[in-house]
């Protein structure tokens, strides 16, 4: 049984038909109840309406999913905002829900289906983080490296209870919530990819207990060349940060 945060649409929706396909169970967790329902429809699977960035919703949301499933075998951290600008031009308010969403998100998710994931260990854990995690330009990359931190982490942490975290960092993705339009109107659309190939590969994460992965592979080098020459970031213009 798994539980897909942000399963309504996009990554979450094309990770729960790939699960379904694996004869998976799955709740589907957003805030858009019409896309939750349809897509859970479409996969014979269960939906909960709740908003991630609020602890006491997210608390009891997975108290109604565990009254119904008391183990849970994989919980995939998978809900995001987009968040394209400089700290100097986003509203505050923008700035707080990117931390609130794509990196407490997380946070309150699995500490509320920590005990239904021990109770079926070995089970897994899965962060979809971002590429922009592992670099720096700007407020969504800040909550993205938070959110990657926090992955990495618990990766120690719940090893001794028997549950494997997998840590996804996706490049650019075409998706409702995050189009990439002007990326495929240019020369460099070939690094788009669809939500379709990063449910492939983060199945296939899953099935090969892969602990963390790039999608497409090559984006690695964008976290290679952040560590090893940060300087090349800073002159980033502002312009190109926004995407």
């Amino acid at each position: 049984m798994a539980v897909v945060t942000g399963g309504g649409t996009g990554i979450g929706a094309a990770v729960a038909r790939r699960l379904a396909e694996r004869e998976w169970l799955c709740v589907l967790v957003g805030r858009r109840e019409d896309r939750l329902q349809a897509t859970a429809a479409e996969i014979a699977g269960e939906h909960e309406v709740c908003d991630v960035a609020d602890r006491n919703a997210v608390e009891r949301m997975a108290a109604s999913v565990c009254e119904r499933h008391p183990e849970i075998g994989l919980l995939v951290n998978n809900a995001g905002v987009s968040g394209r600008g400089n700290y100097l031009d986003l509203p505050a308010e923008r700035i707080e829900e990117l931390i609130r969403i794509n990196y407490l998100g997380s946070v309150w998710c699995l500490r509320a289906f920590l005990p239904a994931l021990e109770a079926a260990a070995p089970s897994h854990l899965v962060n979809v983080v971002s590429v922009a995690g592992t670099v720096a330009v700007g407020p969504y990359s800040a909550s993205k490296h938070a959110q990657l931190a926090f992955s990495r982490s618990v990766a120690r942490e719940l090893r001794p209870h028997g549950i494997h975290v997998h840590t996804v960092n996706p490049g650019f993705v075409h998706t409702e919530g995050f189009p990439q339009d002007w990326l495929l109107r240019g020369r460099f659309k070939r690094a788009v990819v669809g939500p379709e190939y990063v449910a492939e590969r983060i199945v296939s994460a899953i099935e090969r207990d892969r602990a963390e992965i790039f999608v497409p592979r090559w984006y690695r080098a964008a976290a290679i060349a952040q560590a090893l020459v940060p300087g090349t970031f800073r002159r980033v213009p502002a312009r190109r940060a926004r995407h």
